[in-house]
C-alpha cells in the first residue's frame, strides 16, 4: 500500500503523516504502508487540517519544524477538533534540543522518533501507541454499551415493577371490591413473569450474536396487533381508571401480524400507555386505534386528550433523557429514555415511530411496522 491514502478495509490503523518535505511523506507512507497501516499524507498544517474532515486518524505523525504553521502549532489545532482530542500524537524531528523535546511533550505529544529514524524504531512506536489506542477506545465502547443495557433494563423492568406496586398497593386499600382481587393477583403475578422475561431475553442476547439475532426475528418472529390491544387493556385498564381515566378502543377485523416479536411490540407499547397516564391524566382519556396504512404495513396509534407537546419540545422528543415535560410525574423514576429507546427497536424492526398533535387536543404517538410474511 502506498502513502494515496486509498482506504484499506483491513488496516491496523490510520495514521495522519504531515511533513513539508514530500520524500519524508513517502517513505514514512510506504514503510507504514508495507506493514498494514493506511495513511494520511499532508505536506503542511493547513493541508492536514483540511484532511482530518473527512478521515480520522488513530496516530499522527508529524514534523516539528515547518513553514509556516509548525508542528506544535499544528497539534494545537488538531486538538481543538473533539474527535481527535484523544488520538496520540508522535513528532518526527531532527531537533536534539532539550527544551523543544520538553515543549513537544507539554503541548501533547506522546513520544517523539528523531530522524532520521531507523523504521523497527518507528514502527514499534507506531505500533505501541495505536494498540494503547485502540484498547482504550475498545475499553470505552465495552463501558458505554454495558451502560446502555443498564439503562434498557433499568427502563424496561420499570413498567412491570410499576404495575406489581399498583396491583399489592390496591389490595391494601381498605375498600378492595373482592370481586377484583383475583384480577390484581393476575396482574401481579403476570407482571412478575414479564419482569423475569425481560431479564432473560437480555442475558440471552448478550450471549447470542447481534446480527444473527435480529436476523432471525425479522426472518421468523411477528406479533397480533389485536393480541397486544388485548394485552395493554388487561395490564392497564384498571391504572387508568385509577388514575381517572377512561380506556376506548377502535380494532378492525381482522388485523394483521406486523414483523416484531410480540414481547418486544408490548413492550414499545406499554410505553405509549404510561406515558400517557403519567403526562395526560388531566384530559381524562386514552384511545387506542389499530389501523391498515400503507400497503404492508399497520399502525397502532395511542391518542389522548392531554395537554399534547409543545412545538418547542417535538424536536427533542425522541432524544435520549428527555422528558415529555419538565415536571416528572413518576417522582424520580422517568429516565427519559423510554421514547428514545422505543424509536430504535421500531426501526430495527423495519417501522417507525413518530408524534402528530391529536386534532382537537391532546396527543398521538403513532407506531407503524411492516406486516408480517406469510
Amino acid at each position: 500500500m502506498s502513502s494515496s491514502g486509498t482506504s484499506n478495509p483491513t488496516a491496523a490503523g490510520k495514521i495522519l503523516v504531515v511533513d513539508d518535505q514530500s520524500a519524508n511523506v513517502k517513505v514514512v507512507g510506504i514503510l507504514l504502508g508495507r506493514n498494514g497501516y493506511e495513511v494520511i499524507p499532508a505536506a503542511s498544517g493547513p493541508e492536514a487540517l483540511l484532511a482530518i474532515q473527512t478521515q480520522t486518524p488513530d496516530l499522527i505523525l508529524l514534523d516539528m519544524m515547518m513553514p509556516g504553521m509548525d508542528g506544535f502549532e499544528l497539534l494545537a489545532a488538531l486538538r481543538a477538533e473533539p474527535q481527535l482530542r484523544d488520538v496520540p500524537a508522535v513528532f518526527l524531528t531532527a531537533a536534539h534540543d532539550r527544551e523543544l523535546l520538553l515543549r513537544a511533550f507539554e503541548s501533547g505529544a506522546v513520544d517523539y522518533v528523531t530522524k532520521p529514524f531507523m523504521p523497527e524504531e518507528l514502527l514499534a512506536r507506531v505500533g505501541a501507541h495505536i494498540g494503547l489506542k485502540q484498547a482504550r477506545d475498545r475499553l470505552e465502547r465495552v463501558a458505554r454499551e454495558r451502560q446502555e443495557l443498564v439503562n434498557l433494563v433499568a427502563h424496561d423492568l420499570k413498567n412491570p415493577l410499576t404495575s406489581v406496586l399498583f396491583a399489592s398497593e390496591m389490595l391494601q386499600q381498605p375498600g378492595c371490591k373482592p370481586e377484583r382481587a383475583p384480577r390484581y393477583l393476575q396482574i401481579i403475578r403476570e407482571s412478575a413473569q414479564d419482569a423475569v422475561g425481560y431479564i432473560r431475553t437480555y442475558l440471552e442476547s448478550q450471549a447470542s450474536a447481534l446480527d444473527s439475532a435480529k436476523a432471525q426475528t425479522s426472518a421468523t418472529q411477528s406479533a397480533c396487533l389485536r393480541d397486544t390491544v388485548d394485552w395493554l387493556v388487561e395490564r392497564y385498564e384498571l391504572q387508568l381508571e385509577a388514575n381517572g381515566m377512561r380506556l376506548s378502543l377502535r380494532v378492525p377485523n381482522p388485523v394483521g401480524q406486523v414483523a416484531i416479536e410480540s414481547l418486544v411490540l408490548r413492550q414499545v407499547a406499554e410505553n405509549l400507555v404510561t406515558n400517557a397516564m403519567k403526562y395526560a391524566v388531566a384530559g381524562g382519556e386514552l384511545e387506542l386505534v389499530v389501523r391498515a396504512s400503507s400497503p404492508g404495513y399497520w399502525q397502532l396509534l395511542a391518542q389522548d386528550r392531554g395537554p399534547g407537546i409543545p412545538a418547542a419540545k417535538q424536536r427533542e422528543l425522541f432524544k435520549p433523557f428527555q422528558r415529555l415535560s419538565e415536571h416528572d410525574p413518576a417522582g424520580g423514576l422517568s429516565s427519559g429514555l423510554g421514547l428514545s429507546l422505543a424509536r430504535q427497536i421500531v426501526a430495527d424492526a423495519g417501522g417507525q415511530l413518530w408524534y402528530e398533535d391529536r386534532e382537537g387536543g391532546g396527543a398521538c404517538f403513532i407506531l407503524e411496522l411492516p406486516q408480517a410474511a406469510g
